[in-house]
């Protein structure tokens, strides 16, 4: 859960904007959209070998 105190004095705006910053950072809403549909296991780990191949990929052209 997210959390952000409001300090005495602090500008309802900047609270707000630590708020969000600590919201993405902590990848709320990218969990929201991951679980809006099922993916079966089977997809998940065909995407992750296809992200991982990719990675293998780009880390050779670059560190050639």
């Amino acid at each position: 859960m997210v959390e952000v105190t409001v300090k005495n004095g602090e500008q309802l705006e900047r609270a707000l904007r630590r708020f969000k910053k600590k919201w993405e950072r902590a990848g709320v809403l990218k969990d929201v959209k991951r679980k809006m549909f099922y993916i079966k296991p089977s997809d998940e780990q065909r995407a992750a070998k296809k992200k991982a191949i990719r990675r293998r990929i780009r880390f050779a052209r670059y560190n050639k």
